[in-house]
This record gives C-alpha cells, structure tokens and sequence, in this order.
C-alpha cells in the first residue's frame, strides 16, 4: 500500500494534501500538524483515506509509510527529514530559506549513505522556477546565465520567511563561485506574468544552491524576489495571504550553435495553490506514483537536479499549473 505522511497543513500543505488525494495510485494519507483542527478539516475533506496522526519532533516515522512530504516551515523540517533518513524513506520538503536548505544539503552524504532521495526546494520558487530552468537548458546547447524572480506568499509562515530573505545576504553565483552583492545594486524591474505585472525586485539567496549544483558550468546565476508589503491591520488583515497571486519568471540564457540567445518562461497563480501542487507532485513521484523524476537519485536534491522536466511540467498542467514561454527581441 502506498502512504503519505503529510506533515504540516497550513496554507502549502493543505493544498498538498488535497493534490495528494486525488492522484490515482496514493491509498493513503496520514495527517499531522501541531493544530489538530487543522488536519481534521483536511481529513474530512479527504475521506476514508485519511487518517490525522501525531507527530512530533524527535518522534519515529509510523510504520508503513511509503513516503514523506513536509510542509513545515523552514528549520522545522530538519527534525522530519532526520526521522525519515532513520526511516529510509524518501521525503519532499517545500521550505524556501536559504539556510534551512544549506542544513538540509549537508544530509546529502547521509542520505546517499542509506540509499535515500530527499527532495528540497519544492515550492513555487525554488521549485517550480528549478523545473522551468530544467526544461529551458534542454533547448539550448549550453547554458551560461539564469535568472530567476518570484513573487508572492503562501500563508503567514511564508511571509515571515520572506521577510527573513529579504534581511538576510543577498549573494549570487559570478564564474562558479557564490560572491555577496550590495542590495544597493541589487533591485530591478521584473515583468511577470499578469495579473502579478511589473514588480520591484531585489536580489537574495534562497535557492542559489540549488541551481548551482543543478547546473555547476554555468558562470552567472542570480534569485530576486519582491518582498513582501507592509502588513495590513483590522479587516484586510484576516485575509488568507496564501489566496493571492503569486509569480515566477526564469530567463536561461545559453547557446544554440554559435547564437547566444535566451529561453525565458512565466507562471502564475495562486501562490500556495502551486506551492502546494509542486510539492505534491514531487512526493508522488518518490512513491512511483507518477514518473516525473530522471530516474533514482539517493542524495538530498533540488528539482532542477533530478526532474524529468518535460514530464513535471505535463503533470503540472494536467493539475492547472501552466507555465507560458514568453517571445520577443533579446536586448541583452
């Protein structure tokens, strides 16, 4: 029997567990986060499939679990992540700070060790962003230069996160070594994908780990994000911030003969309903579920290193996630 533990149902996760539930071949999903009530109203939208369980830091996996997927917020999913090693599971996990990741790349030798995929990164960016600069390489002879931005939250552990990107080093990849970069320099006008449009960008380090082990010839790799606004107070406040719009855009410049051109693609939508939908698919595809990975990878990974990326992204599409390749006049 293949079974999921879904650890962490907040705005990401909720959405997870829903994808989740309605992917042919996962026969069952056991629930856990720290308000109970939340998993609940998961599992009773899930039905007889569905079972809330406890988990809690330094706790064992249950038994029988097939695979893992964690959308906790970042640092809190080291402690499952370690369990599911011990385990020798395989697990997603959708956390997008730069340090957390950095802790969860130094399991790589562990997770090699046990023969264990971890999957990191698995959100709306890292994650969908890694997917789309996997599939854009594949149209080019070389890659030399990405750059990717994202817009948008997914709940208040999101935001939080964001805001915590944003005070943190920006740093970007210049001739295969990562170098700080003066925020000063750093902003820039990113065109998403409507209804997002024109947004303030600034240059951070969350996910330049990721593309560059993904990619490790390329000389120039660059993250921007929009930070997010002001907090609101009084009625707005209570609004759900994982239900706005969120964003992507991923410019992959390289070779085709002896052109230099680029490759550059856009996703929009709910910002947690993609979070959510990659973070699904990426666990689905650790149970076998659906053949959206380049075969087995033991080892802690980002998406761009593993994905089958034509084959994420149909699975993606079938699910109402899409992705547009934008045209025109290369100016740079």
């Amino acid at each position: 029997m293949t079974s999921v533990l879904l650890v962490g149902v907040g705005a990401v996760g909720d959405r997870a567990g829903r994808q989740l539930a309605a992917t042919p071949g996962i026969e069952r999903i056991l629930i856990a986060d720290r308000r109970r009530e939340r998993a609940e109203a998961l599992r009773r939208h899930i039905g007889a499939r569905a079972s809330v369980v406890e988990w809690r830091p330094r706790d064992r996996v249950p038994p029988g679990v097939t695979v893992v997927a964690c959308a906790l917020p970042p640092g809190d999913d080291v402690p499952l992540v370690l369990a599911a090693l011990d385990a020798g599971i395989p697990v997603a996990t959708s956390g997008d700070e730069h340090d957390g990741i950095a802790t969860l790349l130094r399991l790589d030798g562990d997770a090699r060790a046990r023969g264990v995929t971890v999957l990191v990164g698995c959100g709306l960016a890292p994650g969908l962003s890694d997917v789309l600069a996997a599939h854009a390489a594949t149209l080019l002879d070389s890659v030399d230069e990405i750059h990717v931005a994202r817009a948008g939250i997914a709940g208040a552990k999101s935001e939080a996160s964001l805001r915590r990107v944003h005070s943190d080093r920006a740093v970007e990849v210049r001739h295969g070594e990562v170098v700080e970069v003066r925020r000063r320099t750093s902003h820039e006008l990113v065109f998403f994908p409507e209804p997002v449009g024109a947004q303030e960008c600034e240059m951070v380090g969350v996910g330049i780990d990721l593309l560059a082990d993904a990619f490790p010839g390329v000389d120039r790799i660059t993250v921007r994000a929009v930070e997010p606004p002001p907090r609101t107070r009084g009625l707005f406040a209570r609004e759900d911030p994982g239900g706005r719009w969120g964003a992507t855009k991923v410019e992959v410049w390289g070779r085709v003969g002896t052109a230099r051109v680029p490759v550059v693609y856009g996703a929009a939508g709910r910002t947690a309903t993609v979070g959510g939908t990659v973070l699904a698919v990426a666990t689905a595809a650790l149970a076998g579920a659906v053949v959206t990975l380049a075969g087995q990878h033991p080892g802690v990974h980002g998406l761009a290193s593993v994905v089958a990326p034509t084959a994420f992204l149909a699975e993606l599409a079938g699910r109402g996630v899409t992705a547009a390749r934008f045209e025109g006049v290369p100016v740079s």
